[in-house]
């Protein structure tokens, strides 16, 4: 009894670990992409750097920057722009984020269960322990994303 009891434990285990790392960006990241953000975040969309300089102007016009491409996608989360997908995605429980959503969280989904199980995806995706709200430089109270913390984003393709 005690060995099926083992096993099983062993199997739901495996399991699991299985699942995290089936989680790609073609796979899992870009379908929910496609569904929820492409409308603003398609190749129409301005490049990041054109963005920036007009924050305000895009938003009026509900565009995003451009990230419709797994290589436009990961600079919102590595680098340049360190930590911005999750700050902008979180649903409040991150460190830093003081219980508000980010400001794109809500365009996870349709529904709060939607929206959730969406961003448990994106959390998987970006690899275990590695989703933070800290940037490439520190701000405010919030530090400065470590090496530490780099070292633990996956990102998988």
């Amino acid at each position: 009894m005690f060995l099926k009891i083992a096993t099983c434990a062993v199997s739901l285990l495996c399991a699991g670990n299985t699942v995290a790392q089936d989680v790609t960006y073609r796979t899992s990241i870009e379908p929910i992409w496609r569904a929820q953000c492409m409308a603003c975040h398609g190749e129409q969309a301005p490049e990041r750097a054109d963005f920036l300089l007009d924050e305000k102007g895009y938003a009026a016009k509900s565009q995003g920057p451009r990230m419709d491409t797994y290589e436009h996608f990961i600079a919102f989360v590595g680098w340049p722009d360190t930590g911005a997908l999750m700050r902008r995605l979180d649903d409040g429980t991150g460190k830093y984020a003081g219980g508000k959503p980010g400001n794109m969280y809500v365009h996870l989904g349709a529904t709060e269960g939607e929206r959730a199980a969406h961003l448990k995806v994106f959390k998987a995706w970006v690899g275990k322990d590695a989703w933070n709200l800290n940037r490439a430089r520190r701000r405010g109270d919030v530090p400065a994303i470590t090496q530490e913390q780099l070292n633990r984003v996956k990102l998988n393709y």
